[in-house]
């Protein structure tokens, strides 16, 4: 089984208010193991970088003039994607850029149940509790002191980590209760009362029976 985690970086929160893509990042899972296997692409946006979005993820116009536009790494990300599934934290958002982006060049779109949605998985596990990357970053003891700022390719890798414990991950509980029944049965075991061994010898009137037998047989064997 293949699956994408996903995750994308922007300009803004609406693509219909002409807010563009800024960088992809994926990570390749074959049956939940990380592959090793990654897309990652900074994006030309075409369009200037407002400060809101700057502050968030610190892509400025400077740096992002220098990739290609979408339209050009289009083909290289759908080769990636082909029909895997799509892990994304809060995957309507992504979705409808995504989307957005291959509508303007004329591309199908990815339909939304292609996509696994961690925001909705960890509300459903954590109801009431936060689903934020971070939120769940902290609850499963993962490492994100590197996200000093949004990253594609980062919030990715991490996001790979939190959705193989909401699906199950190292699930820790079981182990420790596996171990909790190991030691009771073996304190149950050292705390039961010894009992003397039966005896197993036969007694005088089975081996008269069978000496009666034996005299009934030609040649048998238990007389050599």
């Amino acid at each position: 089984m293949r699956e994408i985690v996903l995750d994308t970086e922007t300009t803004g929160l609406d693509p219909g208010s002409g807010h563009r893509i800024v960088e992809i990042g994926c990570i390749e899972l074959v049956n939940h193991v990380p592959t090793g296997e990654t897309f990652h692409q900074y994006i030309n946006p075409e369009r200037p970088m407002p400060v809101e979005a700057y502050e968030v993820h610190g892509l400025d116009d400077a740096f992002l003039g220098q990739f290609p536009v979408f339209a050009d790494i289009a083909q290289a990300f759908l080769t990636f994607l082909e029909d895997a599934k799509l892990v994304i934290h809060n995957a309507g958002f992504d979705m409808r850029f995504l989307n957005a982006e291959l509508s303007m060049i004329g591309q199908p779109t990815l339909p939304m149940r292609r996509a696994i949605d961690t925001v909705q998985l960890a509300r459903s596990r954590f109801p009431g509790a936060q689903a934020s990357l971070d939120a769940l970053c902290r609850r499963f003891e993962i490492d994100n002191s590197a996200r000093t700022k949004h990253g594609a390719l980062l919030d990715a890798e991490l996001l790979a980590d939190v959705y193989l414990e909401l699906i199950g991950g190292r699930q820790p509980d079981l182990e420790l209760s596996a171990g909790a029944r190991r030691q009771e049965t073996v304190e149950q075991s050292d705390n039961r009362p010894l009992r003397p061994a039966r005896p197993h010898g036969p007694t005088a009137e089975e081996l008269a029976g069978h000496g009666q037998l034996l005299e009934k047989l030609e040649d048998p064997i238990w007389n050599r």
